[in-house]
């Protein structure tokens, strides 16, 4: 059941959490955030640039504070990046503020999403594929420890993840308007 605190969605790049946190956002009538969107905004600089200046754990550090800052809100839909499960302490932050949905997709999927996406720091490598399956090892147990709920969003689309999103949240009289 839906609580009037955030609801967090994790999962993967790829999953489809801006594009389907933004369409829940709407249903719901809720605000919508996307942290790595907010910390380019208020850094000035796109998260490739924090990766080459400051590292994975620089961004880590931004990441965590935003997560943080936004999660006081109240009906608000936050898509977080794909590895913002890694800190404990995000982790956290998360369970105790909201309800987490993870939206989970195969690598596969993950590869034809991101194919021509040059904006993703950790995809720049000669095989983006073992990168992919390398990051659901380590990241797939994390996910899986937080989510509330947990949506398969291969060869779906966003309003069909939403509508089964607010089934599972009990607002189902609110995307039966949409």
């Amino acid at each position: 059941m839906m609580n009037s605190g955030a609801i967090f969605l994790v999962g993967p790049m790829g999953a489809g959490k801006s594009t389907i946190g933004k369409l829940l956002a709407d249903t719901l009538r809720f605000d919508f955030r996307d942290v790595d969107r907010e910390i380019e905004e208020r850094s000035g600089v796109d998260i490739p640039w924090i990766f080459d200046m400051e590292g994975e754990e620089g961004f880590r550090d931004r990441e965590e504070a935003m997560l943080s800052e936004l999660s006081d809100a109240a009906q608000v839909v936050i898509s977080t990046g794909g590895g913002a499960v890694l800190r404990g302490d995000s982790r956290k932050l998360m369970v105790a503020k909201g309800t987490v949905i993870y939206l989970k997709t195969s690598v596969d999927e993950q590869i034809r999403r991101t194919a021509r996406d040059r904006k993703r720091p950790l995809l720049q490598t000669g095989d983006p594929a073992t990168t992919l399956r390398n990051l659901m090892a380590l990241r797939e147990p994390l996910y899986d420890e937080v989510a509330d709920y947990t949506v398969l969003t291969d060869n779906r689309t966003p309003k069909s993840v939403v509508q089964e999103l607010c089934s599972q949240l009990g607002a189902d009289d609110l995307s039966a308007q949409y």
